[in-house]
């Protein structure tokens, strides 16, 4: 075997193998996978091998549909069979809301790429005869997916990866891997040792254990999940139309033809099983090629239900059950990207259906390993996305929820509440008393809105009964004040005598001169694409306060560490520091009576901080916010947040001071027109096509991807922003829609909501340059004119925030 390799990819399922094939597709032919039994020996080979394109998550729907169309096409690529069965699915519908949210994914099919129709139950029967339909509302018929084999399309794929120049050595095991002084890795292995620059866990099932190595936590857990296969069906012995795949809530799983027989699996709603639970869930590293024993019991309510959905199947005799393990993670998604806190180890594992995603998962990681980015939005399936809350128990709790809801319909709003609370502030309780109805954020817990005692969400796609709460606190921040617990911001302290040019190196804007000085600026890649956005407070010659959106705390960190030198300190100040944002009118006087500060606008001008005392609580004042108003963001000591929140409440109720929530969050900051960092500000997108020009300074020096983005301006966009008003009815935006001119599809909306002191339903859209006339969304089935907007809808000129 040999030495030395540019990459080493630990596993040889599905995932490592569509990776290798994909890293030599885009020229990184000196690839070795190494596989510690046979190709697909982990969960690959017993998976039942569905290839849906129907998914709720758009960056998702892209993946899953790159593997539906290289899987139809592999065997000509490699002159190896893949099983293909290109048969289509119906996802069946049986509340009115699920057919809205096959009227949202529809909307964003079209951009994606595959195609879905909306079909009543007479064109159900039609396409399955045996189903029964009683009580089935609508199907979602997607007809470019299938199944596949997927032991067959993984070794075509692997074929394919060897045709293309890399090195697959399977019946080899590695039993460690050593970072080098030199910032390479040792990977050792019982057939000898290998120094790479680069290692990805594809170690799937196995994967928490690749990771232990480096001391890298993969939030995985190894669930149990059984199908069976029956006896064969006289009733397909005679048709050569296979039956599309369906999908069914009701049933809580999935059923097919299989060959000539048919295939029932279930994900049970209650009582699932963690594989190798008597070792915590990690696998023997021995072990290959391992199933359980099957456990009707378990599954048996659901299987019943899915049973008289199709009755044939209940005539049928039972040939074999199949019991295997299944990585899934907190939310769903995989991880694919890179691990925290180590350079170049990247994580390619923790898919819960990795035959649908391991190809589109190998194209797009391959993308941003090769070139620094990704065609595509990654923040939805970076392993950075979690952090170090997303302990054991926490991992364990969600994942069985995610196995448990496999099949649930994702309402707006709906929140999982397994594994929670697990970040909270002093003032969590509190709010919690007065109505504060939470969401999580990385793992922190916000507040969305207030609600009275005994409020119940309804759950749709379509305005719901939250629409007045939130209009009445979004009125409470525009005409007096509001206050909000946002501590979930990551907050770093960058201090040092390296510490001005090594954010100046990382970032694109201008730092502020003087101490006291707020700049708003973007972390670019090599290539110019946007990858953060932080808020640089100078505090001092060599100290500022850098703050993140809380998703990014992990990826921040990577930024800030793995460039710093010697002579800068980073400290996290994130779980020591809380926050609140007092805004508004009336926020001045509110907060003057508590403070010997100045507040006036001569001695605190908008975008400007100062280290003051609110109320006795030293205080972090900065003079911005994300609504749009005068106001402060007020960084306190975590454990004096509460004393400091009660002295503003007392201070503010003369004022009408008023609770508000995230949901109010967005409809005031869409009506200033603020872009939202992993909506409108992603790995996809430069500065130039998110018109964010403001924020770049091309001229104060050389940084990271300055010169990328200089040459975007030179060659021209290729997509440009776009903010406008949307004749909604009764449905805003959420993000995923069409934007159509005439019958072409000529952008997709980001994100979007009803701003409620403007009475108007706002926005964002990139869309091809120079389209402004003539345009229309696509809302829930229903085009909708979309008028551009020159400037913001409320506030333009930023009066309210400078007075």
């Amino acid at each position: 075997m040999q030495s030395h390799a540019k990459v080493v990819i630990v596993g040889g399922g599905m995932m490592g193998v569509g990776l290798s094939y994909h890293l030599a597709e885009e020229g990184w032919t000196d690839v070795l996978l190494i596989e510690k039994g046979e190709l697909t020996s982990g969960s690959t080979w017993h998976a039942a091998g569905q290839c849906p394109s129907f998914i709720g998550n758009y960056s998702m729907a892209k993946i899953h549909h790159y593997s539906n169309t290289l899987y139809p096409r592999l065997e000509e690529l490699t002159g190896h069979p893949t099983g293909w069965h290109g048969c289509g699915g119906i996802r069946l519908a049986t509340t009115p809301e699920e057919v809205d949210w096959f009227r949202h994914v529809a909307g964003f099919a079209a951009n994606v790429g595959f195609q879905m129709e909306i079909i009543g139950p007479d064109r159900i029967r039609e396409l399955n005869p045996w189903l029964d339909t009683d009580g089935i509302l609508a199907g979602a018929h997607t007809t470019m997916d299938g199944h596949v084999d997927p032991a067959s399309a993984c070794n075509a794929m692997a074929a394919g990866a060897r045709q293309l120049g890399a090195t697959i050595v399977r019946r080899n095991r590695v039993t460690g891997i050593n970072r080098l002084p030199s910032g390479e890795f040792e990977v050792v292995t019982e057939q000898g040792n290998v120094i790479c620059e680069h290692v990805v866990n594809a170690g799937g099932c196995y994967a928490r254990e690749v990771g232990a190595w480096l001391g890298v936590d993969t939030p995985i857990t190894n669930m149990e999940h059984q199908y069976l296969v029956t006896e064969p069906l006289e009733e397909f012995k005679g048709t050569d139309v296979e039956l599309p795949v369906m999908r069914d809530p009701a049933t809580a799983g999935y059923y097919r033809q299989e060959q000539k027989a048919g295939l029932v699996g279930i994900y049970e709603h209650h009582g699932a099983k963690e594989a190798w639970a008597a070792r915590g869930g990690w696998p023997e590293w021995e072990s290959e090629n391992e199933l359980f024993e099957g456990d009707l019991d378990r599954i048996a309510p659901w299987l019943e239900k899915a049973l008289e959905r199709m009755p044939i199947f209940a005539e049928a005799g039972i040939k074999r059950i199949i019991n295997g393990a299944i990585p899934h993670t907190p939310d769903g998604n995989p991880l694919v990207g890179p691990a925290h806190g180590v350079r170049n180890f990247w994580q390619c594992c923790g898919s819960s259906i990795g035959i649908a995603q391991g190809a589109g998962c190998g194209k797009y990681l391959a993308q941003w390993m090769v070139h620094g980015d990704a065609e595509i939005n990654m923040a939805s399936v970076d392993p950075r996305r979690f952090g170090g809350y997303a302990d054991a128990d926490y991992t364990r709790a969600k994942s069985f929820d995610d196995y448990h809801n496999m099949f649930e319909t994702p309402l707006p709003g709906r929140e999982i509440h397994a594994g929670r609370p697990s970040r909270v502030t002093p003032l969590y309780e509190r709010l919690k008393e007065k109505g504060a109805v939470y969401t999580e954020v990385y793992g922190w817990e916000r507040p969305k809105y207030f609600a009275p005692a005994g409020f119940v969400e309804k759950l749709q796609y379509r305005r719901n009964n939250t629409f007045d709460l939130v209009a009445a606190e979004c009125r409470a921040v525009r005409e007096r004040v509001g206050i909000m617990d946002l501590s979930s911001f990551a907050k770093f302290d960058v201090s040092g005598p390296g510490a001005e040019a090594l954010l100046d190196r990382l970032t694109a804007n201008r730092l502020p001169k003087k101490p006291g000085g707020i700049c708003l600026t973007h972390v670019l890649s090599d290539g110019g694409r946007i990858e953060g956005e932080w808020t640089i407070t100078r505090l001092a010659d060599d100290r500022f306060y850098v703050l993140s959106g809380a998703g990014a705390e992990r990826q921040a960190l990577d930024h800030l560490r793995l460039a710093a030198g010697d002579d800068v300190t980073i400290a996290n100040l994130t779980d020591d520091y809380g926050m609140l944002v007092v805004a508004g009118p009336k926020a001045r006087e509110v907060l003057a009576p508590l403070t010997d500060a100045d507040l006036s606008n001569a001695a605190f001008r908008w975008l400007s901080g100062q280290e003051i005392t609110i109320a006795g609580v030293p205080v972090r004042a900065l003079r911005v916010n994300y609504v749009g108003e005068l106001g402060w963001e007020l960084h306190a000591p975590m454990a004096a947040l509460a004393r400091l929140y009660d002295a503003i409440w007392a201070s503010g109720e003369a004022h009408g001071i008023a609770d508000f929530g995230v949901h109010a969050v967005n409809s005031l900051r869409m009506e200033k027109g603020y872009r939202g960092f992993g909506s409108e500000l992603t790995n996809e997108i430069t500065l130039i096509e998110a018109g964010c020009a403001r924020f770049y300074a091309p001229d104060k020096g050389d940084f990271r991807g300055r010169d990328s983005t200089e040459a975007v301006r030179e060659r021209g966009i290729v997509t440009q922003l776009a903010y406008g008003e949307v004749a909604a009815n009764d449905c805003d935006i959420h993000g995923g829609e069409a934007v159509m001119q005439g019958d072409r599809v000529v952008g997709v909306c980001t994100s979007g909501g009803y701003g409620h002191a403007t009475g108007k339903s706002l926005t964002f859209a990139y869309v091809e340059p120079g389209l402004r006339e003539g345009l229309e969304v696509v809302i829930l089935g229903e085009r909708r004119a979309f008028s551009c907007l020159d400037e913001a809808a409320w506030d333009p000129t930023n009066a309210r925030q400078k007075a």
